[in-house]
């Protein structure tokens, strides 16, 4: 027995033995061959070619960084010969990485990594303020623009992000127990390389998830009517080709349909435990607009859906001042209701306001609780010295007898703030109010073009225009005998602000066919002058004087592709220097030719 057990101790420690020096000898043979370590050379470039002296170069895996001499060349020495990522820095430049593996060393063991860099000396900055505290200056607030570069404000709410090039960036403001902001920097905004963005953190919510410091950047509203819907109910003032509306603001839930551009209380599953509040807007839509005597009186008109006189939907307006000491959002007149199919004309008197500019909101309210589904049709919104009614026109004495354009809405459009306009539409569309695929998505892509479906009023007199061809927003006459060079078949119109830099304005356009297309381009001062332009170069194939002011041609090149084959018609406004003017540019029915005569609108530019 006692032998047996020493047996089997001795199998067991000859076995173990055994074990581990398998064991063993597989470890040794596991071990990987020494790499053995090289060199990596190269050189910094500009786009040129030019060698950039003092650009860091670090390795990852390599804890010493070197720089690169007046000849732009650096050496790295002892480097393992696997794979690194070469990492290439300076100031006023785009870091740029690029990649180098074990076969990329050649058998002098050296492997070269050159590198083109990007100019990029452009640079975000900026102030992040603190709105709970005063408005003093918020340290520790996280400043991104994803892979481009981060920065955090110092004490003094200060932040700058360099290195850049210029380009359009999403910037985030993020910072615990404060609502996250983001911002949109174009392009545009740069300027001499520098875009400024300040911010403020933590405002009181004036409108449903908007602060001051966001209502600050509302569309402006510059004119005194905005249709939506897609019937033709009194043609073609209320036709589907007119309907911008769509292209506003909306906040929470929104839809276009034929009866309206619909706002809808916000029902879903997650939005039905929503507290009633006959206060705070559930869905809305808003601008900011100068108040004056001529458009005092705001006027909606509307119908809903889903709502009868038993339980009718709630609605109003709201203005918020921003020039107040402490604004708040303040409602106009008592909260209204509508429980009907039919539509109906309501007014608000915004005369408290006149001679400023504030915010109006337009809104449904929430009533109750639990599974409430009401939609407020909006058709019309309106300014004028009165309420508007039914289908009409603005009221108010006109300009030009039978242009619809009132003096009161001359004096009291606002003076636009852009100065270049595309007629192209960045999305094309038909007669579908699809939200993802038919006209509104098209309309609302305007919004980042500057399009001046957009920007400019339109006034269907006698014909809807074609929105989305491919050559730009089209204008255009009726066919047969309707000859009349005084009142055109539809226009466009918008006030600017004329000055030494913004006195020269460019018209590139085409017409289609062998037939000529009249249009006129009309400046009317605020007191009412009319003063019809003629330009003073033109580059169509054939282009001539007509009658009352009239400019009549053909030419039939030009495409978004190719833009240099518009023809180009400059005007010289240098006489409204220091003025406001209105500019309507309209067709007109110059002959009788028995066929619809077009104007091409490719971009409008005031330089």
């Amino acid at each position: 027995m006692k032998l047996t057990k020493i047996l089997q101790t001795f199998v067991f420690v000859v076995l173990l033995g055994a074990s581990m020096s398998v064991v063993s000898s597989c470890s040794k043979d596991d071990e990987p061959e020494n790499i053995g370590s090289g060199t990596v050379t190269g050189i910094a470039t500009d786009e040129t070619g030019a060698p950039i002296p003092g650009v860091t170069v670090a390795l990852t895996g390599i804890d010493q960084t070197v720089s690169t001499g007046n000849d732009g060349k650096y050496t790295v020495n002892n480097v393992s010969m696997e794979t690194h990522a070469v990492t290439f820095s300076k100031t006023g430049w785009l870091t740029v990485s690029v990649t180098v593996t074990a076969k990329k060393f050649n058998a002098d063991k050296v492997a070269t990594a050159n590198v083109a860099m990007v100019n990029a000396s452009a640079k975000i900055t900026g102030t992040v303020i603190d709105a709970k505290n005063g408005g003093v200056p918020l340290s520790g607030v996280t400043v991104s623009i994803g892979p481009a570069g981060t920065a955090t404000t110092g004490n003094d709410g200060k932040y700058t992000i360099e290195n850049l090039i210029v380009d359009d960036y999403t910037a985030t403001f993020t910072k615990a127990n404060y609502v996250t902001i983001t911002k949109a920097i174009k392009k545009s905004d740069f300027m001499n390389g520098v875009a400024a963005l300040d911010i403020a953190m933590g405002g009181t919510e004036l409108l449903r998830g908007l602060t001051a410091a966001d209502l600050a950047e509302a569309d402006k509203w510059y004119y005194s009517e905005y249709r939506g819907g897609g019937n033709a109910d009194a043609y073609p003032h209320w036709d589907w080709a007119c309907d911008y509306m769509s292209s506003l603001t909306f906040r929470g839930n929104w839809e276009e349909q034929w009866e309206g551009t619909t706002l809808r209380i916000r029902n879903d599953a997650a939005d039905q435990s929503n507290p009633a509040d006959l206060n705070v807007f559930d869905s809305y839509t808003y601008g900011s607009k100068k108040i004056t005597a001529d458009n005092k009186i705001l006027t909606l008109r509307l119908r809903t859906h889903s709502a009868d006189a038993a339980d009718p939907a709630y609605f109003g307006v709201q203005v918020v001042d921003l020039s107040a000491a402490a604004p708040a959002a303040v409602k106009i007149g008592e909260t209204k209701t509508h429980g009907s199919g039919d539509y109906a004309d309501y007014d608000f008197d915004l005369s408290a306001y006149i001679g400023k500019e504030v915010i109006v909101a337009i809104g449904i309210y929430r009533q109750a609780t639990g599974n409430y589904w009401k939609q407020l049709v909006l058709r019309r919104i309106a300014f004028a010295q009165e309420k508007a009614t039914g289908w009409n026109w603005i009221p108010g004495t006109e300009v030009i007898d039978g242009w619809k354009l009132t003096q009161e809405m001359v004096r009291s459009t606002m003076p636009h703030t852009q100065s270049s306009f595309t007629g192209i539409s960045p999305v094309s569309a038909g007669r579908d109010v699809n939200m993802a695929t038919g006209y509104p998505a098209a309309y609302q892509a305007w919004r980042n073009v500057h399009h001046i479906g957009h920007e400019w009023s339109f006034v269907p007199l006698t014909k809807d225009p074609e929105v989305f061809p491919p050559e730009g927003y089209l204008i255009k006459t009726r066919g047969g005998n309707n000859v009349n060079t005084e009142v055109p078949e539809s226009y466009f119109y918008a006030k600017f602000a004329i000055s030494a830099g913004s006195n020269l304005l460019t018209l590139k356009t085409r017409n289609f066919g062998g037939q000529y297309t009249y249009f006129k381009l009309t400046a009317i001062k605020d007191d009412g002058t009319v003063i019809h332009l003629a330009p003073t170069s033109n580059t169509a194939q054939e282009a001539a004087a007509a009658a009352d002011g009239c400019w009549k041609f053909k030419h039939g090149n030009g495409g978004k592709d190719s833009p240099e084959g518009y023809a180009s018609f400059v005007y010289d406004l240098s006489q409204f220097n220091g003025s406001n003017v209105t500019l309507a540019l309209g067709v007109y029915k110059g002959e009788d030719n028995g066929d619809e005569n077009k104007l091409v609108l490719y971009n409008i530019d005031l330089k």
